[in-house]
């Protein structure tokens, strides 16, 4: 559906707003398609200075759709599949534009890894963030392993990716994976005003700013990143993903060979 993600401009701002409440703006080929076109479009944009990623409905994003595990729309390898998702969420780190978001609900999987990618974000209290993918028999795939590392240090990132736990709001916080926690209904209010006062600097200034602070954990990010490309397409052949999926489908208690 092309107004399953929403682009609009906002003065020097571009708002992106996900828009599949129903889904808890999971994103299935066509949604994630969409999502990055209007991404490009934004990160093009020479009237804007910085973009805001939001979502409607209770969730920022739980990730890609459950209908679609494991499908190919394209028919392309694992390794394509995945290196081709990475790219997006590298260009968004890489890009000269801030790019700031709006959390709530779940941010899970995939929807917890792009909010990482953004440079700022702020969520309301009901936020659970997790990266559970260990749960279905793979790892994160695009950066989760090195921007939640980068955020909140390598111990607190093996818990989440090795138990695949959420964490609450105030955890979020307390650890840094977030920068600021408000109420429910503050939150379009205060992220709308962080975006438009960071968008309303000189553009040169912010590209500046955000290439220098990104000298600090960047060149990591690629380098980890294209690490969990390597992974990934092994894990996807794994007996033990095979099996996670058929518990998943089975409803029962997935038995791990290590093979």
């Amino acid at each position: 559906m092309s107004d399953e993600v929403l682009s609009e401009r906002n003065g020097s701002l571009r708002i992106i707003t996900l828009n599949r409440p129903d889904r808890h703006n999971a994103m299935d080929d066509a949604m994630s398609e969409l999502f990055q076109r209007l991404l490009g479009e934004a990160l093009e944009d020479s009237e804007s200075c910085a973009i805001l990623i939001r979502a409607n409905g209770k969730s920022f994003c739980s990730g890609r759709d459950t209908n679609v595990l494991g499908h190919r729309a394209r028919d392309e390898s694992d390794f394509h599949f995945v290196r081709r998702h990475q790219e997006g969420r590298l260009r968004m780190q890489e890009s000269t534009k801030p790019i700031i978001a709006a959390l709530k609900g779940g941010a899970i999987g995939g929807g917890c890894e792009l909010a990482l990618a953004a440079d700022i974000r702020i969520s309301d209290s009901t936020l659970k963030m997790a990266l559970p993918e260990i749960n279905y028999g793979v790892l994160p795939d695009t950066g989760g392993t090195q921007m939640m590392t980068a955020l909140i240090g390598p111990s607190r990132t093996k818990y989440m990716v090795m138990s695949g736990e959420r964490i609450d709001a105030p955890t979020a916080l307390e650890w840094g994976a977030v920068d600021f926690v408000v109420e429910p209904e503050e939150l379009d209010a205060g992220a709308l005003k962080i975006a438009q006062d960071i968008a309303a600097k000189p553009p040169l200034n912010l590209a500046m700013a955000k290439e220098m602070i990104n000298l600090m954990h960047g060149a990591t990010i690629r380098t980890g990143t294209r690490a969990e490309l390597y992974a990934q397409s092994y894990l996807f052949k794994t007996e033990d993903y095979q099996e996670a999926r058929a518990a998943i489908r089975e409803k029962r208690a997935p038995h791990y060979r290590g093979k």
